[in-house]
């Protein structure tokens, strides 16, 4: 008995041809979509930041002021950067002023952020630590240097009553960077605790009931399980913060200039300095190329030990 096969009709073959082109016709309409929307970002990104980078890192090779062309110098920039004093002076400055105020804005905000999540659970009271990063650094800068001044500070006038000496906060070499690195401490420390904040909120709740079942004490209980899980929003934190202090300007040129001599003269005040008040761009270029190796660096140091893309969630 012979049996006949017949082939299936010729429809069948082509429904899934026809489904997986119009997946596809779908997939490539979806991401025209999206990059229609990423356009004008993208634009930005590169009118603004791509290309402004790269004229800067060709800038750094060369002898140039405003007034005429470039001349390529190779290296001769970079050379004399590693041989002056006010270079090596102003990262001092720099990393001292980044210290004080990554200790200071990182455990101020997480104390914050602790309350926001154990005590104050009103939204006015969220929103009002959020008030100083929403005025403008400058404001906030002239605000400070009135109520610190010497002479009329209110501050001031309160210790003059107390008793105790006036003390020149911004006028003093010894205190005009703790004092700059406070006032920025004060204005950002409430979106810093708010980052932290949404970290806490990532938190399941059922992981510390375990922990209150098994006994363990609020301080295990923070360092055992509150601090690991907040590792990589810490690292981010950290990361964001570390950056931002690096690049502090605004709050130096409203109330110190960089002084008393050159106590206050952060990296960011010299590499102004030395592109708009002597007009050396060539050199401020190869400074500018210089701290963004730098904080490359330290953006990669630091997530990598401490290994924020990892969670102990997962």
């Amino acid at each position: 008995m012979t049996t006949i096969t017949k082939d299936p009709p010729a429809a069948a073959h082509k429904m899934p041809q026809r489904s997986n082109r119009g997946r596809r016709r779908a997939k490539l309409r979806d991401v025209r979509i999206a990059l229609l929307f990423i356009l004008p970002a993208m634009i930005g990104l590169v009118a603004f930041c791509l290309v402004p980078t790269i004229r800067g890192v060709y800038l750094s090779f060369t002898e140039y002021s405003i007034l005429g062309e470039p001349k390529w110098v190779g290296v001769d920039n970079y050379t004399a950067i590693f041989k002056d004093e006010l270079f090596w002076n102003a990262m001092a400055v720099t990393i001292q002023y980044v210290a004080i105020n990554i200790v200071f804005q990182i455990v101020i905000a997480l104390g914050l952020a602790l309350l926001m999540h154990r005590v104050a659970k009103s939204a006015f009271v969220r929103g009002a630590l959020l008030l100083p990063f929403l005025v403008a650094n400058v404001i906030v800068a002239l605000l400070w240097f009135w109520m610190l001044d010497y002479q009329i500070g209110i501050v001031n006038e309160i210790i003059s009553w107390l008793g105790l000496p006036r003390v020149a906060f911004f006028g003093s070499e010894q205190w005009a960077i703790p004092t700059i690195a406070f006032v920025n401490v004060w204005r950002h420390m409430g979106y810093t605790a708010l980052l932290i904040f949404a970290g806490l909120q990532a938190i399941p709740h059922h992981v510390y009931e375990v922990a209150s079942l098994d006994g363990a004490s609020p301080t295990r209980t923070f360092w055992s399980i509150t601090m690991p899980l907040l590792r990589p929003v810490l690292a981010l934190v950290l990361v964001v913060t570390v950056i931002g202090s690096f690049q502090v300007f605004d709050t130096v040129a409203v109330t110190t200039g960089g002084g008393p001599v050159n106590a206050t003269r952060v990296i960011q005040m010299y590499i102004y300095q030395k592109a708009f008040g002597e007009s050396d761009f060539g050199y401020a270029s190869a400074l500018s190329v210089i701290l963004f190796v730098i904080l490359a660096l330290v953006a990669f140091i630091q997530m990598k030990f401490l290994k924020g893309n990892e969670s102990d969630l997962d």
